[in-house]
């Protein structure tokens, strides 16, 4: 709660609702001692009384504080705070993982997240834990931190409701401590023990965990692991300690829920082969598996799960063979619970389906089925002088037989709990451990039980711890600063605990019920009432006389005390436990053996009858066992105490898990159950302990430098004055703070207080700057419209260019991407159809081309005649315009000579023309007279040339003709052209077949040329192979002769084995000897059932002793006593045969030198059979029992050499056993040395034999392995011949076509090709015709 000065205006604050559990609210006003709020919803709430500042509601923490990783650093602590706080994490950044103070508050996300990768693992490591992020790999750095630098034993404890999540938890933590002991430089040795403490896990899972409500993984029992390092920090070993396994579930579930995996996993494998001998079926087949309708786990395969399982058992040492015993009893279980009871006419029990699932388990369990059977109908009970048998209902038959399947279970739970620390415990000493403890959390049910009551006792007990670890931690960090600090108030649960197990107590009062003949759950809960009813933790409720409640530190909790008597006794018949421990397995003898210290106290029986029998065995009387069988109660009150006094001599780490939802919804928050839960698991009272100190802490920088606007600071001051001048100014009372070393103590709502002045003095500093921006806006008001429009112009310019470039960049870009996947389309499509195309191609080609050629035939021979005759026209053409030419020039020159002429003749008339004429005209008139002549010869030869040109053009004509002869004679011959057609197209068909050959024999060529090169890689592999086989040659010499070396060392552990091998069988001699004198205790109680003259039948109404424990018969079966009178002097002649034996333990030498004087006389015999069968003419036969009786000869030989040798050695050993016989003078203990060495069978002398025998079937394996190396080195130096000569014959080949000449390469090639094609042909004949169709129907379809 906060003062009343910070109730303002607006201010926000929790309310409580009864959906949410707290909705935030912001205040309206506060008048009149009346508080009026504004909820989220819009709903006004007025809260009275508020000058109390207990009604007052809470304060909201400031928006920087909200999604912290750590509540503690809230400014409000309180409840309303801590769950938004988490519900903001988990809901809105997907936090699973919240620290408050020491502990880790885990959310279950029902999803896999990836926070669990080795990457992330890497990421933690060697960082400090609130450096990073919350997460339960910081917790588990912690840890092994501490560990490593304190040297201290550490312990994480994990808790939570059924399906929040612990086991995961518990198995994370495990991992990392594996992968980060691993990284270090570790050995195999190591990390083997690591892997083998990571594969207890699915183990336990499969026989401790079972699907509820809740869960459909639900642990149904507590385990604390202790995982053990060396000096070097790595991992050698584990201890576990269970707790509380939940029994009942082996008889019973409720709806919706399964029995434990480990029975699903056997049903779902039932058709496997390996699991026939077991009798499963359907899970629905069977009453224990079927109880809670529900078969399957959603995404799980059961029968996955048991390989899964059987896996990490082979990992921690047990072998198949234990395991299928294991199923064994589990599978028993599941037939036992199908066992049917009927009352008959006089309501006595009888099993009603002929005993066949009874017989079945009976088989599975190896015990007998007529005492199994007789004793669940049934029950003895003893008083002081006689012994009675009491027949009993079908309800209390059923209770039995569900009472014997659960104390089965639990023993085979414990046994395996025991394996698994005998595998995991380390052979040195361990220097420090890390303790993992998972356990339940607090629980509450419409009807709790003892169960529930044990589990909230846990609770407590923890609880205590917890707070007074945080109540340490807490001083320690007050003395650590220097704080001034006062005694802070915290709940104490001690008085709860007190009155659960003190004297007097809940528990010492129901152990004191359970030894009351007559007590029960009503007397129990009435003595409770006497005693406890005034104590402030214990109430009665008002409506029930069969209940009461205690006040536990979560809830009041109403425990109902029906079955609470049954539960804590946890009864079990003897008589089925003495049949169980007779089991003819080893295995189920041994989950049933009790300690000795039980047999060492039962040894007399006050005033009881006991019939002794001989050989020294007797009847053990029940009443004293059960004075000494603890009750459950107090078996886990000591367990817990244990539990406490590891955990205090530890550093303690928490984890708290909580379940969102009900639903199993992902990532889902449900604040009624996330309160609930934080209540119970201790977080609240966490919160509370720090709010009731300081619970803010802030460093002086980080203080100082949000802070130190509120005041005027100055720059030299350092942090601790600015931060004591902003606290004196504005937090008066020193109460409300305190100056640490290194921090700043603030109470609860203080840091509020700062933050709300920071803001109200940012907000004047905002009004101020605001005035006086407010007017130089105005003014500048146009030039800011200017300059927006013209950025919004340049924005809108740009933005509409940039998106047209943009369309064009898009258009350019798809035209390319349309180009692209057209011509990959297009290529696609060409690949496909090129193969079909070619093949077609080459039949239109050839079409094609001989149409081809035809038409260029034709157009050559046209052109030709075109040429021809366009020439001779062009030719007549030029002649004729060549004579017009000359004709025009004539004509021309003439009328040019005319024209001058006239000329000339008016100038010669004139005088001076003619004397000017005159001069030099002789010389022209020779000049004249010279072209004269030229001009003539020129006639001469233009008419020469006319005359051959006329000629020419007859020639031509002629020609013409010749060509027209020519063409119409080659018309008459088209025919002959046709077919010159047709052969021309066959010698192309044949050109083009030479060219495929051709290029198929350069193929050749290239793929002969690579299997060259192919064998000269072999023949270069074929050398290094005979390198290899060399060495191996050598290495197998080699170890061949260390094999004969090392054969005297061999021999030497061979004995030393079968000597372990002889203590062995003394061990397992001494259990069958146990389980065969339990079983004659059996048919001897049996017999005093069926023959005392003590023994009295009683019915239900003459029972005066209903609740002490016994079993009877309801008549006396003569045939069967006589049976069993029978078995018993069988038995006792056997004991006497034993103990004659005992006597006379080693051979005496008279009865060695019989055995030799027998033998001898064999051997004379023998011979003399030999000889007749020699000197007698017998057939092959008799050839072959000559052969037969040599080989037998040879044996017996062989015999007697071993029997020698056995002589000496057990001359020797009874030299030893008399130098230790003579020690001792009690003949009891001489007759238990003696008793194992020999049976009544001779085993000793059996096992020897075997020994012997195993020797020589070493030594024959010895010699078939010599001479399989030998057959190998055989084979191989024949391998390596035939190798050489085909590398012999590969390399002739070589050279041989290394001197032939390229042609003759290709001709060789060529022939053998052709050869190779001639062959072939005769095949592709038939299809080549099919294959033509089909490429023609394919053109077809693409065409």
């Amino acid at each position: 709660m906060g003062t009343i000065e910070l109730y303002t205006k607006n201010t926000l604050v929790w309310i409580r609702d009864e959906i949410e559990v707290w909705r935030q609210a912001s205040i309206i006003s506060l008048k009149d001692d009346i508080l009026t709020v504004n909820t989220d919803e819009g709903k006004e709430v007025k809260i009275s009384n508020c000058n109390d500042s207990t009604n007052l509601p809470h304060l909201r923490n400031p928006e920087i504080l909200i999604g912290e990783n750590d509540l503690t650093s809230l400014s409000y602590l309180h409840e309303p705070a801590v769950l938004y706080n988490l519900k903001v994490r988990f809901c809105n950044s997907s936090q699973i993982y919240t620290y408050c103070g020491i502990v880790l508050v885990a959310i279950n996300p029902y999803q896999q997240l990836p926070l669990y990768s080795s990457d992330v693992i890497q990421a933690y490591h060697g960082h400090d834990i609130f450096t990073m992020d919350p997460h339960i790999f910081a917790v588990a750095e912690e840890a092994y931190k501490s560990m490593s630098r304190e040297e201290k034993n550490q312990s994480v404890i994990i808790s939570g409701e059924s399906g929040a999540g612990k086991t995961v938890s518990a198995k994370y933590v495990m991992r990392y401590l594996a992968s980060v002991t691993s990284d270090i430089e570790n050995s195999d040795k190591e990390t083997h023990i690591e892997n083998r403490v990571l594969a207890s896990n699915p183990i336990m899972e499969a026989i401790g965990n079972a699907k509820t409500t809740r869960n459909d993984n639900s642990s149904r029992f507590g385990k604390y692991i202790e995982i053990l390092f060396n000096q070097r920090l790595h991992i050698f070993g584990a201890h576990m300690r269970t707790y509380l396994l939940e029994k009942s579930r082996v008889s019973f579930q409720s709806v919706g829920e399964r029995n434990y995996h480990i029975f699903y996993q056997l049903c779902a494998s039932a058709d496997n082969p390996e699991y026939s001998e077991l009798h499963l079926d359907h899970q629905d087949k069977f009453t224990y598996t079927s109880l809670g309708n529900c078969p399957y786990v959603d995404n799980v395969d059961d029968a996955e799960e048991l390989e899964n399982t059987r896996e990490a058992l082979s990992i921690l040492g047990i072998g198949d063979r234990t395991q299928m015993v294991m199923f064994r009893i589990l599978s028993a279980i599941l037939h036992l619970g199908n066992v049917n009871f009927v009352n008959d006419e006089n309501d006595h029990c009888k099993i009603s389906d002929s005993g066949n699932n009874l017989k079945t388990a009976s088989t599975l369990l190896g015990s007998d089925f007529e005492q199994m059977a007789l004793w669940l109908c049934f029950r003895k009970i003893q008083t002081m002088n006689e012994i009675m048998t009491k027949p009993l209902t079908s309800t209390e038959s059923r209770n039995i037989r569900d009472a014997l399947c659960k104390h089965i279970y639990a023993n085979l739970f414990n046994w395996i709990v025991e394996q698994i620390n005998k595998v995991l415990s380390p052979s040195g000493k361990s220097t420090v451990f890390i303790g993992v403890l998972d356990i339940y959390g607090f629980e509450t049910f419409e009807v709790n039980s003892f169960e529930q009551f044990c589990i909230n006792y846990a609770n407590e007990k923890l609880q205590q711890q917890f707070c007074l670890h945080v109540f340490k931690l807490e001083q320690e960090e007050y003395v650590k600063e220097g704080i001034e600090w006062s005694f802070i108030d915290f709940y104490d649960n001690k008085p709860c605990i007190e009155l659960i197990e003190n004297k007097m107590g809940i528990l010492d009062l129901l152990d004191e019920e359970c030894k009351m003949p007559r007590g029960s759950d009503q007397t129990w809960c009435q003595k409770l009432y006497d005693n406890h009813l005034k104590k402030s933790h214990f109430s009665k409720p008002r409506m029930s006389q069969k209940a009461f409640n205690v006040h536990h530190f979560a809830e009041h909790v109403q425990y109902e005390s029906k079955g609470f008597l049954e539960k804590n006794k946890d009864t079990i018949m003897e008589e089925h436990v003495n049949i169980l421990k007779a089991s003819e397995y080893e295995l189920v003898a041994e989950i049933f053996k009790e300690r000795e210290a039980a047999h060492s106290a039962v040894k007399k029986v006050g005033g009881a009858k006991v019939t002794r029998v001989s050989g020294g065995g007797g009847m053990k009387s029940s009443s004293s066992a059960r004075q000494l069988k603890r009750t459950v109660g107090s078996q886990f009150r000591e367990s817990l105490k244990a539990l406490m006094v590891s955990l205090d001599s530890t550093a303690p780490h928490y984890v708290r898990c909580i379940k969102p939802n009900d639903s199993k919804m992902a990532f889902t928050f449900d604040p009624r159950r996330a309160v609930q839960q934080l209540r119970a698991c201790g977080v609240l009272e966490t919160i509370r302990i720090s709010a009731a100190g300081f619970p803010s802490r802030w460093s002086y920088v980080d203080l100082a430098r949000r802070y130190s606007l509120l005041i005027s600071a100055n720059r030299k001051d350092d942090a601790r004055a600015t931060c004591e001048k902003i606290l004196k100014l504005y937090l008066q009372s020193d109460d409300k703070y305190q100056f640490g070393h290194t921090k700043v103590f603030f109470r609860a709502g203080q840091v509020a207080m700062l933050e709300r002045q920071r803001g109200e003095k940012l907000r004047r500093a905002c009004v101020k700057i605001q005035s006086t921006m407010k007017g130089w806006v105005q003014r500048k008001k146009y030039l800011h419209i200017r300059t927006a429009c013209c950025t919004m112009q340049r924005v809108v310019r740009g933005f509409l260019g940039r998106r047209k470039a943009h369309s064009v960049r898009c258009n350019k870009a798809a035209t390319r991407i349309q180009a692209q996947w057209r011509c990959y389309y297009v290529q696609k499509r060409y690949t496909v159809l090129i193969s079909v195309i070619q093949c077609i191609q080459s039949y239109i080609r050839g079409n094609e081309a001989r149409r081809k050629y035809m038409i260029c035939l034709r157009n050559a021979r046209a052109i030709v005649i075109q040429r021809n005759i366009r020439g001779w026209l062009v030719r007549i053409w030029y002649a004729k315009y060549m004579r017009g030419v000359i004709l025009a020039q004539c004509c021309t020159r003439r009328w040019a000579a005319r024209r001058a002429l006239k000329k000339l003749k008016v100038e010669a008339r004139s005088v001076d023309h003619y004397k000017q004429l005159n001069k030099g005209m002789e010389n022209k008139i020779i000049s004249l007279q010279s072209k004269i002549n030229e001009l003539n010869a020129e006639r001469i030869d233009l008419i020469s040339k006319n005359k051959t040109s006329i000629e020419t053009i007859s020639s031509l004509k002629q020609k013409v003709t010749d060509l027209e002869d020519k063409i119409s004679s080659e018309r008459n011959e088209s025919v002959k052209i046709e077919s010159l057609q047709d052969e021309v197209a066959r010698l192309e068909g044949a050109l083009r077949e030479a060219g495929i050959e051709k290029s198929a024999l350069e193929e050749l060529k290239n793929s002969k040329d690579l299997q060259l090169s192919n064998l000269q890689n072999i023949n270069s592999q074929l050398e290094a192979n005979i390198n290899e086989l060399q060495l191996k040659l050598s290495s197998t010499e080699s170890k061949l002769s260390e094999f004969t070396d090392k054969d005297v060392i061999m021999k030497e552990k061979e004995m030393e084995k079968e000597l372990d091998s002889t203590r062995s069988r003394y061990q397992t001699l001494l259990n069958d000897y146990s389980r065969l004198e339990q079983r004659y205790d059996n048919l001897q109680d049996e017999l005093l059932y069926k023959g005392s003259s003590s023994h009295k039948l009683i019915n239900d109404e003459d029972s005066t002793l209903g609740e002490d424990s016994g079993v009877s018969d309801g008549g006396l079966d003569v045939d069967l006593v006589l049976k069993l009178q029978h078995r018993i002097r069988e038995l006792e002649q056997q004991r006497n045969v034993w103990e004659s034996e005992k006597e006379d333990k080693f051979v005496s030498e008279e009865a060695n030198s019989e055995l030799i004087e027998e033998n001898d006389r064999l051997k004379a015999s023998i011979a003399k059979l030999t000889s007749t069968l020699a000197a007698s003419d017998g057939d092959e036969a008799r050839r072959e029992l000559l052969n037969l009786n040599t080989i037998l000869q040879q044996q017996i030989n062989d015999k007697c050499h071993e029997i020698k040798e056995l002589k000496a050695k057990l001359h020797e050993q009874s030299s030893k056993k008399k130098f230790t016989l003579s020690t001792q003078t009690d003949v009891d203990e001489l007759w238990r040395f003696t008793e194992p060495q020999i049976n009544e069978d001779g085993e000793l002398m059996m096992a020897y034999q075997s020994a012997k025998d195993t020797n020589k079937l070493l030594e024959a394996q010895l010699q078939a392995v010599q001479k399989n190396f030998k057959l190998q080195e055989d084979d191989y130096q024949g391998q390596i011949q035939r190798l050489k000569l085909e590398f012999e014959k590969q390399q002739k080949l070589i050279d041989e076509y290394s001197k032939l000449t390229t042609k003759e390469r290709i001709q060789q090639t060529y022939q053998t090709e052709i050869a190779r094609m001639a062959s072939d042909n005769l095949v592709r004949n038939c299809t080549g015709v099919k294959t033509l169709t089909m490429l023609l129907i394919v053109c077809m379809i693409f065409g």
